[in-house]
C-alpha cells in the first residue's frame, strides 16, 4: 500500500494542486453556453446521443480532440441533474435545489447544444433524425442515452403518486414525495421495493431504507414501524463482501427482507402494494403501507430498443472491452443504455470514459483499441445520516477498492465522501473537462474521473 508520505509529496502534490486550483475557479460565472437547434449544422464529425453525465463528460473530451466546433449534443432537457444526491433528497439531508443546474451551464463551451430529442438512428447512413424533423450525420457517434424509467408498467402509476404516503427517489418530480411521506409517518408498515429489471443506482433502493430506519429512531417513531425491502432478487446485493455487511445490519436493525417480491400493483388511494412471488407466478400479496417508496422499472429508451445499434434486449451493443458497437465500428456506447455487464452508476460512467477516449482516439488514428475496461463500478451504499459502506466492484463482482481499509465497514469519512466530495467533484471536475484546456493538459492521463474512481488515480492507491 502506497505511503501517506508518498502520497503527499512529489507529483501527487502538483495533481492534488491543480484539483484545489479547479475547486477555487467554481467561484467564478460559468459560461453558459447558447447553441440552440436554429444554428445547428447538418453534419459534426462527433455527434453526442445525451446529455447527461456519460453524454457531457465525452462531449468534453471530444472536443479537445477534434475541436469544439465539430462537436455536437443531441439532449432536450433543459436542466441537467446529480442524480445519486436524490437519495439524501428523499431523506430530507439534501434540498432538491442543489442536484440540478441549466444544461446550457454543462454543455462544454463552444460545443453545439441541439435542443431536441432523438427519434431515429440509421447507423447504416451514419446519421439520426430529431423530433423537429431534423437529419443530422455524423463521422463518429457516441450513444449516451440513458435509461428509462417505466413507472407506468406498475398498475396505479405514477397516477397514484398524487396521493400522499409514496414517494419515489428515481424522478425529480417524487423525489420530495419521499421526505414528505417519511415526516408524516405515524404507525404501520414501511415498504421498500426493487423491480424485476436493470436499475440504474441498484444500491439506492435499499440506502433510502436504511435512511428511513435512523429516521423513525431520530424521531422516536422506530417502534411503531414495520420496515419492509421487498426485492425481485435473490439476494441482497451482488457482491458477497458487501451483501454480508448489508445481511448484518438487516439482522442488527431488524429489517424484513422478502426476496422474489415484484410489484405488480399500487392501490393508493388505499394504501395498498400488490406484490407478486416470482418464484410462484401468479401468486400475489397484498400489503398495506403507512409509506411506500417505489422503485419503477427501468428499460433502454424507446428509441433504442427497434434501433439497429441494440441488442435482442434494447440495449446499445457494446464490446465489453472498449465500449465501440459490435456491428458498426464509428459508433459507441457509454452508460446506462449500454449491454455492458455492470452495475449502472455515475462511478461505472466516470471510469467509461477514461476508456472509451482511449478507444476513439484509436480508432480515429485506424488504429485497434488496446485499453479494456474492467467493469469498475462503485455504490456508496447509505446506512444512515452519517454512515456509508464504499463498495466498489468489477465484471466478476470482485471487491477493486480504492482506499487501505476495509470499505465493507460503515465509517463516516465515506458518507462525507458520499454527501460533499462527490458532488462537488461531479460539478467541478468531470463535467468542466472541456471548460478549462489548463487543467485537460495536466490531467488528461488521469484516466477515471469522478468520486472514488477520481481518488484511485489521484492517490495511485487502488488497481488502475
Amino acid at each position: 500500500m502506497t505511503p501517506l508520505a508518498a502520497v503527499v509529496s512529489g507529483p501527487r502534490v502538483r495533481l492534488f494542486a491543480c484539483f484545489l486550483r479547479l475547486g477555487c475557479q467554481q467561484t467564478k460565472p460559468l459560461q453558459l453556453h447558447t447553441g440552440a437547434s436554429l444554428a445547428a449544422k447538418n453534419h459534426y464529425e462527433v455527434l453526442v446521443l445525451g446529455g447527461g453525465s456519460g453524454g457531457i463528460t465525452m462531449a468534453a473530451r471530444m472536443k479537445r480532440k477534434v475541436g469544439a466546433e465539430n462537436v455536437a449534443i443531441v439532449e432536450p432537457s433543459e436542466r441537467h441533474f446529480y442524480q445519486p444526491i436524490w437519495t439524501l433528497v428523499g431523506a430530507g439531508a439534501k434540498p432538491l435545489a442543489s442536484s440540478g443546474r441549466p444544461t446550457a451551464s454543462v454543455i462544454p463551451s463552444g460545443v453545439e447544444w441541439i435542443k431536441a430529442r432523438v427519434v431515429d438512428l440509421n447507423p447504416d447512413k451514419n446519421c439520426i433524425h430529431t423530433d423537429n424533423d431534423k437529419e443530422i450525420s455524423y463521422k463518429y457517434l457516441i450513444i449516451a442515452l440513458g435509461i428509462q424509467l417505466d413507472y407506468e408498467k406498475i398498475k396505479g402509476l405514477p397516477e397514484g403518486f398524487a396521493h400522499p404516503k409514496i414517494g419515489s427517489n428515481y424522478s425529480v418530480r417524487t423525489v420530495e414525495k419521499t421526505w414528505k411521506a417519511l415526516q408524516d409517518f405515524k404507525e404501520g408498515n414501511a415498504i421498500f421495493t426493487f423491480p424485476n429489471t436493470p436499475v440504474k443506482c441498484a444500491g439506492a433502493p435499499q440506502k433510502i431504507m436504511y435512511l428511513s430506519e435512523a429516521y423513525f429512531r431520530k424521531t422516536g417513531k422506530r417502534s411503531k414501524a414495520n420496515i419492509i425491502f421487498n426485492t425481485s432478487l435473490g439476494a441482497i446485493f451482488g457482491v458477497k463482501k458487501y451483501a454480508d455487511a448489508l445481511q448484518e445490519i438487516i439482522r442488527e436493525r431488524n429489517l424484513t427482507v422478502n426476496y422474489k417480491q415484484n410489484l405488480i400493483e399500487v392501490r393508493a388511494d388505499k394504501q395498498e402494494a400488490v406484490f407478486e412471488n416470482l418464484d410462484k407466478p401468479g401468486e400475489t400479496q397484498v400489503i398495506s403501507y403507512e409509506m411506500l417508496h417505489v422503485t419503477p422499472p427501468m428499460s433502454p429508451p424507446d428509441v433504442l430498443k427497434t434501433s439497429p445499434v441494440a441488442d435482442a434486449g434494447g440495449w446499445v451493443d457494446v464490446d465489453k472491452d472498449t465500449l465501440q458497437h459490435k456491428r458498426y465500428p464509428n459508433v459507441f456506447g457509454i452508460g446506462d443504455c449500454t449491454n455492458l455487464p455492470t452495475s449502472k452508476t455515475a462511478a461505472a460512467v466516470a471510469a467509461q470514459s477514461g476508456i472509451l477516449d482511449r478507444t476513439i482516439s484509436l480508432i480515429m488514428k485506424n488504429q485497434t483499441p488496446v485499453k479494456k475496461y474492467d467493469g469498475y463500478t462503485s455504490c456508496p451504499l447509505v446506512t444512515g445520516y452519517n454512515r456509508v459502506i464504499l463498495a466498489e466492484f468489477d465484471y466478476n463482482a470482485q471487491p477493486l477498492e480504492t482506499f487501505p481499509f476495509d470499505q465493507s465497514k460503515e465509517r463516516l469519512s465515506m458518507y462525507l465522501m458520499k454527501a460533499d466530495m462527490m458532488p462537488f467533484l461531479y460539478w467541478n471536475v468531470m463535467l468542466r473537462m472541456g471548460k478549462n484546456e489548463t487543467i485537460h493538459k495536466e490531467t488528461a492521463t488521469w484516466g477515471y474521473w469522478g468520486g472514488p474512481a477520481f481518488l484511485r488515480k489521484l492517490f495511485h492507491l487502488g488497481r488502475s
